[in-house]
């Protein structure tokens, strides 16, 4: 096992092939773009969003098999915010991760979703923020895995760029920059994973391209710029492969529909005094632009089929298709204890409101309602990229579309891995 070899992956949230004619004019990414290779369009998971995305590309697998197929948890479909999927433990298949520290490499992660108590990544920040009014950042990080040397070494000293209280963008963006720099320059990791997610955050607020976009990517391009001289000051420059993935793209809606109100209108659901859900025949999850819908009974599945079947064809409701379980399982790698999904029109996206209006205004306080937002079809809307530069990355080779599930096993070759369990395979076009 060669020691000396480091991998970074930094996901740039809502990268698309699009951004690349602005970035190749600014230094960092001009640089990556000038010696490193391309696979122009990859194609994501569906759903779409970012949790079940960042969990395929750290296994491999599509999501029906890792188990994590909504930012949201699906433990009670009564609630209209449930939790997130902040821990690993709910992931069911084994990651890069697992694969590289089973070799005797170091690992590390900062703000890859999913990964909280992560028993297997070395120096951990999970993407997670203070769950109580005055829980501190330093107590927020350890209640999510970061061990007490990335506490005091990374996190103490960083925490100041942070802004809790609003959570917005760009601080968040600089304060996962600063510790992956702090990272690389304290443990020099064989492994280091990074998730900002700026440009996400602009897409949502201002539509997918924007000048408020524009200046995003300048900003990603000073970060990145950042992170090429820690591994400068680490001495580790010349030793490692640089990837630059995202996890989808976004398109611009019009409109939100709360689906579960229309439920209860059609008597598949029961709404309180409260206005919550009280009980229900089927609920709908939104998954952005998508939306999963549960059946309590087995015995109503045909019926509630032939009730989503008639709304998607009066072509009033905001999704045009309805896949049943086996359609989703089949043609997305996607399953779960759903019974349907359903696939939006292309300017509608679905809320977890049972009341009405039933039609909604973008709404920015959520990211499934902004002026942009994603959760759709992998093969709509602008397109997420995949960028590589290092000792083992073939200069010059460009590729047209590979699949999402492939970013894994080709980070397990480079490190000398096993990923037994991966249904992608290694990107070994771009590879020396």
């Amino acid at each position: 096992m060669d020691k000396n070899r480091h991998v970074i992956v930094i996901s740039e949230d809502a990268l698309v092939y699009d951004d690349l004619e602005t970035l190749r004019q600014l230094p960092s990414f001009g640089e990556i773009m000038e010696k490193g290779a391309m696979v122009k369009t990859v194609r994501s998971v569906y759903p779409t969003i970012t949790y079940p995305c960042h969990t395929s590309m750290r296994t491999g697998v599509y999501c029906g098999r890792h188990g994590i197929v909504n930012n949201e948890r699906a433990d009670d479909l009564t609630l209209q915010k449930a939790p997130w999927e902040w821990f690993n433990d709910s992931v069911r298949v084994g990651d890069i991760f697992d694969a590289a520290k089973a070799a005797g490499l170091t690992t590390a992660a900062v703000f890859w979703p999913v990964t909280g108590r992560h028993p297997h990544v070395d120096y951990l920040i999970d993407e997670y923020w203070p769950q109580t009014p005055g829980q501190t950042t330093e107590e927020c990080f350890a209640a999510s895995g970061s061990g007490p040397e990335v506490i005091e070494k990374v996190i103490r000293p960083n925490r100041h760029l942070v802004d809790w209280k609003h959570r917005v963008h760009p601080h968040c963006d600089a304060f996962v920059h600063a510790c992956a720099c702090s990272m690389i320059r304290q443990f020099r990791p064989n492994l280091l994973m990074i998730h900002p997610a700026n440009i996400d955050e602009y897409r949502h607020e201002t539509g997918v391209f924007s000048p408020l976009v524009t200046h995003g990517l300048h900003e990603i391009d000073l970060w990145l710029g950042e992170i090429l001289k820690a591994l400068e000051d680490a001495g580790i420059r010349e030793e490692t492969d640089i990837f630059i993935v995202s996890d989808h793209g976004q398109m611009n809606i019009t409109r939100s529909v709360a689906l579960n109100a229309l439920f209860a209108e059609k008597g598949l659901l029961t709404v309180d005094a409260g206005g919550r859900i009280a009980d229900y025949t089927a609920v709908a999850r939104s998954a952005g632009m998508s939306a999963q819908v549960y059946v309590r009974d087995p015995a109503d599945t045909e019926r509630v089929y032939r009730t989503l079947r008639q709304m998607a064809e009066d072509g009033l409701y905001g999704f045009t298709r309805v896949y049943t379980a086996g359609e989703a399982r089949r043609e997305e790698g996607l399953y779960g204890d759903f019974s349907f999904v359903l696939e939006t029109d292309g300017y509608t996206s679905f809320s977890n409101a049972c009341t009405r209006p039933l039609v909604r205004p973008a709404d920015n306080s959520d990211y499934k309602l902004g002026r942009a937002t994603h959760g759709y079809h992998p093969d709509k809307g602008p397109q997420p990229v995949l960028l590589a530069c290092g000792p083992h990355i073939r200069p010059g080779v460009v590729l047209e579309r590979r699949p999402i599930v492939d970013e894994a096993p080709t980070y397990a070759r480079i490190l000398g891995v096993d990923l037994p369990e991966a249904e992608g395979k290694a990107i070994t076009e771009i590879l020396k």
